[in-house]
């Protein structure tokens, strides 16, 4: 390989983990900013999840637009028209603050699921150029895990500044307009408006990444065609690994989201909005650890083995966390204005926290498995795959469903917990590769 070429493979690979983490960034301002709208709709939990469902349900719609994209003009033109499309579906929600009742909600489920084609051509890019770089295997696997704890550095900063924003605007109303009013004691209800800086933010990330992806080379990886004439839906292996992506984001976003409500929601021991983010927001920070350290364990552990050990623990985590009562309390480290402070909660949402160790390195171990051998189907599997990480919006749907149904927040982890089992099976039997005639 000569010089120059590996000099633009190197800043292929930067500019695709900092797309990695303008993912993260953008997609985890839905579940926090639902809090807004519960707050406008009788605090139902599932009004609360339709931000978070239109941003994944984008990704069942575009993701195999997006392939064929992919296919005809290339990574980098892809990932330009897909910072375009995330600037428009960010300006959108931003406007949706500009309005009241319904048509507030609409504009901004709107920005959401606009915003959802743009990080699903995003993922659709990323994703099968870090493996391809790394060749695939276990330094294809290392790359994603890499570009993974990026998006959870990212993925981490968004809740915390929105619950920030929120609770600061919350106490500032509670004390001007309770007292405008004559009462002691009452909750007024936040806009979205009130989160514009996150949105600043975020459309500032998007309009430096597009001026950078512009001026710099992004060379196409080169694929050897061990599977031309085959579509990717003829490998089992493949088939089982989208739909445990399917789960997988389900898990990741549902886990931390309703954990959040419940918080905010807790007849004894109840946390505000910037509280309940931070416990949210220590989730991510623990993925963010397991994804650093998984990029070293990746490249000298099977993805097949690691997907087992980290769904197991997983669901161990759940299980206890179902059972315990909310009663029990404990102190445990949140992460709180770039800090770390001690935080009181129930014992289960420990647990939950705890969970964001095994889901950190779920993704890249199970795109590595499904896309194992596929060669230059590997652009059309990804749009395939993008089209699955729609899971992120309907199970924690059917999470909070269950919530508003029955009123009791661990009944509702029956969801993750099932779909934690699947991960396992994939891990131990879906994964093997029963096509004889790929290279795995």
């Amino acid at each position: 390989m000569t010089q120059k070429k590996q000099n633009g493979n190197i800043v292929a690979i930067i500019m695709m983990i900092a797309l990695f983490g303008m993912i993260g960034f953008v997609t985890n301002i839905a579940a926090p900013a639902g809090t807004i709208w519960m707050s406008k709709y009788e605090g139902s939990n599932a009004i609360g999840m339709l931000g978070n469902l239109m941003n994944f349900l984008a990704y069942l719609v575009m993701g195999i637009p997006a392939g064929l994209l992919l296919q005809k003009i290339g990574y980098k033109k892809t990932a330009l028209t897909a910072i375009a499309v995330g600037f428009c579906g960010l300006l959108i929600q931003f406007f949706s603050g500009k309005f009241s009742g319904d048509t507030g909600l609409i504009t901004y489920l709107i920005g959401a699921f606009i915003a959802g084609f743009s990080m699903c051509m995003l993922n659709t890019v990323v994703n099968p150029m870090l493996n391809e770089m790394g060749g695939g295997g276990k330094k294809g696997g290392m790359l994603l895990q890499i570009g993974g704890s990026f998006n959870s550095l990212l993925g981490t900063i968004a809740p915390v500044f929105v619950g920030a924003l929120i609770g600061t605007v919350v106490t500032a109303k509670m004390h001007t307009e309770c007292l405008a009013q004559g009462l002691a004691d009452c909750a007024p209800i936040t806009n979205f408006s009130d989160i514009n800086l996150v949105l600043y933010i975020a459309i500032a990330i998007f309009a430096v990444a597009g001026i950078v992806l512009a001026l710099v080379n992004i060379p196409e990886p080169e694929v050897e065609s061990t599977a031309v004439s085959k579509s990717p839906w003829k490998y089992r292996h493949f088939v089982l690994g989208v739909i445990a992506i399917f789960v997988y984001v389900g898990i990741e976003v549902g886990v931390p989201g309703t954990m959040k409500f419940f918080l905010e929601n807790l007849e004894v021991g109840k946390l505000d909005p910037s509280a309940a983010g931070t416990v949210a927001a220590t989730y991510w920070i623990l993925m963010l650890i397991g994804r650093l350290a998984g990029a070293g364990i990746a490249a000298k552990v099977s993805s097949k083995k690691l997907l087992t050990y980290v769904s197991s623990i997983a669901i161990l985590l759940v299980a206890i966390a179902i059972l315990l009562p909310s009663s029990i309390l404990v102190s445990m480290p949140v992460f709180s204005d770039f800090h770390f402070a001690m935080q009181v909660v129930p014992i289960n949402a420990l647990l939950f926290v705890l969970v964001g160790l095994c889901t950190s390195v779920m993704w890249g171990g199970i795109f590595n498995l499904a896309v194992e051998g596929l060669g230059a189907s590997i652009k059309k599997a990804s749009g395939i795959f993008m089209m699955m990480v729609v899971g992120g919006g309907i199970l924690p749907l059917l999470q909070n469903g269950i919530v508003d149904l029955s009123g009791n927040y661990m009944l509702s982890y029956i969801v993750p917990l099932a779909g934690l089992a699947y991960l396992l099976f994939y891990a131990l039997i879906g994964s093997k590769n029963v096509n004889k005639e790929i290279p795995v």
